[in-house]
């Protein structure tokens, strides 16, 4: 049975533009090409400077965001899983749930809680929320220096930042748990699911399989 990532599930609660339509373009786009992967047995990889930051760096934003909070969470190495959804929260507190994220530069790197305001990121917070079990999410931005082989010619003033206070380079996006919108995740997924299963027997059915 198909289970969501919860870093994609934005990608499927897009509400379709047509009232009689269950999903939008985009999500069936994005089931579609997870049929794909899942008939012809691969999966395709993301890539790109900033998500190889984000990976690179992981520590290092997490002793950041300890040293501002006065904290001392580690990573989490669990990934949990239901009917519907599957995931792997940076942070559990046992309280909330803290997903880091390392800005790619001071120029992209979000500066007030509201500039950190993402539908991708609130849902793939709800998500770990319900398969936690937790009240609270928080998107937490951290900027730290960039590995010197990733800026290439950037400017390197926006890269390096050891120098600016820490307390400036934490910002938190907060978000509360909505069991009513844990409802309508599950309802869609439950679509999507079905459109899953629909597209792998037309791949099936077109290559005579």
């Amino acid at each position: 049975m198909l289970q969501i990532r919860a870093s994609s599930l934005g990608k499927v609660m897009t509400d379709p533009k047509k009232k009689t339509d269950v999903l939008s373009a985009g999500a069936k786009t994005y089931i579609t090409q997870q049929a794909k992967e899942f008939v012809y047995g691969f999966r395709k990889e993301i890539s790109g400077k900033p998500l190889e930051k984000g990976n690179r760096v992981e520590d290092k934003s997490i002793d950041l965001y300890n040293s501002v909070m006065f904290t001392n969470y580690e990573k989490n190495t669990e990934r949990k899983s239901n009917q519907w959804l599957t995931g792997e929260c940076d942070i559990d507190t046992g309280s909330k749930i803290i997903d880091i994220k390392s800005s790619w530069s001071l120029d992209t790197f979000h500066c007030l809680s509201e500039d950190g305001i993402d539908k991708g990121y609130e849902w793939q917070g709800r998500a770990y929320m319900m398969l936690w079990g937790r009240e609270h999410f928080e998107n937490a931005y951290c900027m730290v220096n960039t590995p010197d082989e990733l800026i290439g010619y950037e400017q390197e003033d926006i890269h390096f930042v050891d120098h600016i206070n820490e307390s400036l380079r934490v910002t938190i996006t907060a978000y509360e748990r909505d069991k009513s919108l844990e409802d309508k995740m599950c309802e869609r997924i439950t679509e999507c699911q079905k459109y899953f299963d629909l597209v792998v027997d037309r791949i099936a059915t077109e290559h005579n399989f």
